[in-house]
């Protein structure tokens, strides 16, 4: 159960959680129904110092993990609430509050630091490498100690995306390579990632501002409700 205790350990999470969210002026808010759900919308908030959140632009639809949400690491400490953890290879997207990185794709289309797809960019998702949960250019490393990773030239959905700081910097078998990306289509979840349509995802790209030093907060709606006020999030009701 969530409820008092709950909120205590978010509160208690450290000054420099609540300070990242205290210094955010973008934020992007995935809620889904329940841990399982595979579906959720995204709503985008922004305000400037000392205001409060507001809107910015309609309700995204989002397909999220064929295993739902689970909790994962990113700035706020969620190891003690309630409900499922996020591991390598449970087709969960992560649960809480993370930092959004580089965007890749093919063209710069962003004012957020840009990594340019290559037959050379993967995505290692060995919890064994040295390279775990990080985009390199396999051509500048002599060896590859990966047994596995995941390539993203050349595939659909990975024409455009978004690094998830989620298990950053990397604990081996905690989850890797969470990006947003375009979704294959409007009814297939991900392994892991949060998807949505191309002309979504460019719209979130372009209004990306790394001076604004956005955050990502996905969570289980009731879970949301719990801790928006604790942690001075947007508390309309969507």
């Amino acid at each position: 159960m969530m409820g008092v205790c709950g909120i205590l350990l978010f509160a208690i999470a450290g000054a420099n959680a609540q300070n990242r969210i205290d210094n955010c002026r973008q934020l992007l808010v995935v809620l889904t129904d329940s841990w399982p759900a595979q579906r959720g919308t995204m709503n985008l908030f922004e305000r400037t110092d000392a205001s409060s959140w507001g809107p910015r632009g309609l309700r995204i639809d989002v397909l999220i993990g064929r295993g739902g949400l689970g909790w994962g690491r990113g700035i706020a400490i969620t190891n003690s609430l309630a409900g499922p953890i996020k591991k390598e290879g449970d087709d969960k997207a992560p649960a809480g509050i993370f930092p959004l990185g580089s965007v890749f794709g093919l063209r710069a289309q962003t004012k957020m630091p840009f990594v340019a797809l290559s037959k050379n960019i993967v995505a290692v998702d060995d919890p064994l490498s040295r390279y775990y949960n990080r985009i390199v250019d396999q051509s500048n490393i002599d060896y590859h100690d990966w047994r596995h990773a995941e390539k993203l030239f050349g595939v659909d959905v990975y024409r455009l995306g978004v690094v998830v700081e989620h298990n950053f910097p990397a604990e081996p078998g905690l989850g890797s390579c969470i990006f947003l990306h375009i979704w294959k289509d409007p009814s297939t979840s991900t392994s892991g990632c949060t998807a949505m349509s191309e002309r979504n995802l460019i719209r979130v790209v372009r209004w990306l501002d790394p001076a604004k030093k956005p955050l990502l907060v996905q969570l289980p709606r009731p879970v949301y409700k719990t801790i928006a006020a604790e942690w001075n999030l947007p508390r309309s009701s969507f």
